[in-house]
């Protein structure tokens, strides 16, 4: 049998087919459009996403036995805001999960409403990106539009909708709208009260890999496909990218170094830190998980290659570097300010403890060594709630480095894993779908007979040593910059 994963990013959809033996037999791309229509705003029109998705449908399918097709499920990009009106149109274009706007509600909800209540109703505090802020703003700026309001939707949750008529979603992808109570896996009555909307305006809650309904008769005649093929709910991109490299069950850690970085930790119990400087979400696995994100990961090392010293040869830099754990260079990688764990708008990009002598390669090393400090940040936060991880996946862009990846070992001090297949939340969908289908018993049944490991990096004592002193003194900097912030900001 068949499977489909559909991974709804912000510039395009990827598709992916796999079979049951966890191969993937073909993968297809569609763009689609993104507007700015103010500095900071973010948007796009959902009928885009649904235009390219079956386009990508069809040609995913063009080529194989269609009525060995299964099921269809889903990763995607989180927190956007996607309302319906009483006859399922879309009212406006979604508010995308880098937009800006919402500083105001975003406010309102951390200091009037406080951080302490909105972590205990939601495990969560407020960030600009999240879509409860974005319901407040709609209802300040727009309370024509609000009043019109029938349903509230995720972006991939208006394909799953318009796939089998049903308004769902799933707990990973609700856990990032500010409106889910995380630890009981249910909408909180709190959050809808200060948003001011109903229960009944908000889509049904799924785990990520139960069966929602199949496709639409009209859906199955387009595509060619059997009116049997089931439609699963899928999870949010991270989860379900963190599906597709294993990171699933009990104290399992993947990192990913893409133009953002995370480190996103998988556990079968629930946990806040007093900070909230890590996101608490329900997981794909039936579980929760923790993640730090920040902002700038390898991103840092494109700017600083492509606009700062102008090249294109990434490794032949590398190549210089031969003393790990010993630049007295450093270098703080907020060139998009920070989200874990300071949650900080306005922090900048900063290089410090340059001298004379410092080369080329010194400040390289910096830039790499400043994105792996950074997650550590994160990772300590983890720890500091009794979590023990010892080896993490890793995956991205910046994975693709031999040299980051052994920094990224010993300033952790984890055994870091290669896996085989790196295909994101495509494959995380697909292998969600296989699940509901009954392919694979579990979610954590199928990660362990589908994601094959090829390679491990383990840390060295000496190195882990000498970074650990390098990173007591990392740090520092960060709190004592933080007023030269708020001042250069301003």
């Amino acid at each position: 049998m068949y499977y489909i994963g559909v991974d709804l990013g912000t510039s395009a959809v990827k598709l992916l087919l796999m079979d049951g033996s966890g191969h993937i037999e073909k993968i297809v791309s569609k763009e689609y459009p993104l507007y700015f229509p103010q500095p900071g705003w973010s948007e796009q029109n959902p009928e885009d996403w649904y235009t390219q998705t079956m386009a990508g449908l069809k040609e995913l399918l063009s080529e194989c036995d269609r009525s060995q097709v299964a099921g269809i499920s889903f990763g995607g990009q989180m927190h956007g805001l996607v309302i319906l009106d009483k006859d399922d149109n879309v009212i406006r274009p979604a508010l995308l999960w880098n937009d800006g706007r919402t500083y105001e509600e975003c406010d309102y909800l951390n200091n009037v409403i406080g951080k302490d209540m909105l972590s205990k109703y939601t495990a969560n505090i407020s960030f600009t990106g999240f879509t409860a802020p974005k319901i407040l703003w709609v209802k300040n700026k727009e309370p024509e539009n609000f009043a019109k309001i029938e349903k509230i939707m995720l972006p991939k949750d208006y394909i799953a909708y318009k796939l089998s008529g049903v308004h769902c979603t799933d707990v990973s992808d609700a856990s990032g709208m500010l409106v889910f109570d995380v630890k009981n896996r249910c909408w909180s009555k709190e959050m809808m009260d200060i948003c001011g909307i109903k229960e009944s305006q908000l889509a049904k809650i799924y785990e990520s890999y139960e069966e929602v309904g199949t496709v639409l008769p009209e859906v199955a005649k387009e595509l060619d496909i059997p009116a049997s093929v089931k439609v699963v709910a899928g999870a949010g991109d991270n989860a379900a990218a963190a599906v597709g490299t294993g990171t699933v069950g009990d104290g399992m850690c993947n990192i990913s170094l893409g133009t953002s970085g995370t480190i996103f930790i998988s556990s079968e119990k629930f946990g806040v830190d007093e900070n909230n400087a890590l996101h608490a979400f329900a997981h794909a696995d039936g579980h929760y998980h923790l993640m730090g994100c920040m902002l700038s990961a390898a991103s840092c090392n494109k700017w600083w290659m492509d606009e700062i010293i102008g090249t294109t040869d990434y490794a032949g830099e590398q190549k210089a570097i031969d003393k790990l754990g010993e630049n007295h260079v450093y270098f703080l990688p907020y060139l998009m300010g920070e989200r874990s764990p300071h949650n900080n708008p306005n922090a900048r990009g900063t290089f410090i403890g340059m001298t004379m002598d410092t080369s080329r390669a010194d400040m390289t090393q910096a830039v790499l060594e400043g994105v792996a400090f950074a997650l550590r940040d994160s990772f300590e936060v983890a720890k500091s709630l009794g979590i023990r991880i010892e080896r993490t996946k890793i995956c991205g862009g910046g994975a693709k480095s031999p040299l980051w990846k052994k920094i990224i070992a010993n300033v952790l001090n984890l055994k870091v894993d290669v896996i085989e297949s790196e295909e994101g939340p495509a494959l995380g969908g697909a292998m969600l779908a296989a699940v509901a289908c009954g392919e694979y018993a579990s979610v954590e049944d199928a990660a362990a007979k589908l994601v094959k490991v090829i390679d491990t990096v383990e840390p060295t004592p000496e190195l882990v040593e000498k970074y650990e002193k390098r990173y007591q003194q990392f740090k520092e900097i960060y709190p004592a910059c933080k007023p030269l912030y708020d001042i250069i900001t301003k």
